[in-house]
């Protein structure tokens, strides 16, 4: 056993010299993030538009008898949510989304999570609006939404479009729950319909 050892021992220095570097890139491979490389040429194929929930605004719903046009009358972002807009617009920036064509729902929590994006002028679009307070009203807002989509490509189909809304829109015209800030890249049809999508969670 100790011969074993002796002659072993010494053949083991240069192999861990090898090995170390070696596990430390796979190590390092493994834990890196999945590669969105994609996602600026997506949004320029005149198929694809990335729905967007605002980012962190604490509590729940309105207060009762909020105005549209009085933010202070509404749910806003707070300091964690202002923080997270502008690092969801750098993160875009990394993947290669300088600018873009922005819309936002009427809603100051969205309004604000889209200028902090840093991506353009903010326009307001009423079918991204939160239909939280009167849910009868989901399949007409998604029929509204789906016509905007339509619209919006057919003006400018290399211009990424990017639109600030709300869960329940979300959710309405992609089948799927998402969190504050989250992001789905949505492939559509002619008709502005939902084909398929890729979630993109905060950064």
């Amino acid at each position: 056993m100790i011969f074993l050892m002796l002659f072993v021992g010494p053949l083991m220095k240069p192999i861990h010299r090898i090995l170390t570097p070696l596990l430390f890139l796979l190590t390092s491979l493994c834990g890196m993030g999945p590669a969105h490389a994609g996602l600026a040429q997506d949004l320029q194929d005149g198929q694809h538009v990335l729905l967007m929930r605002h980012a962190d605004a604490p509590g729940y719903g309105d207060p009762a008898g909020y105005v549209l046009g009085k933010c202070a009358t509404q749910r806003n972002l707070g300091d964690a949510g202002k923080k997270q807009a502008k690092t969801i617009g750098a993160w875009l920036s990394q993947q290669g989304l300088a600018s873009a064509h922005v819309f936002s729902s009427p809603w100051c929590r969205c309004l604000d999570t889209a200028q902090l994006l840093n991506k353009g002028a903010v326009k307001t679009e009423a079918s991204l609006g939160s239909f939280f307070d009167n849910m009868a009203l989901e399949k007409k807002q998604t029929k509204a939404l789906e016509g905007f989509i339509q619209n919006e490509l057919a003006k400018a189909a290399k211009a990424p479009l990017i639109l600030v809304t709300h869960h329940v829109n979300i959710q309405a015209f992609t089948g799927k729950v998402v969190g504050v800030g989250d992001m789905v890249l949505v492939k559509v049809n002619p008709k502005g319909e939902h084909l398929s999508h890729t979630i993109y969670p905060s950064p």
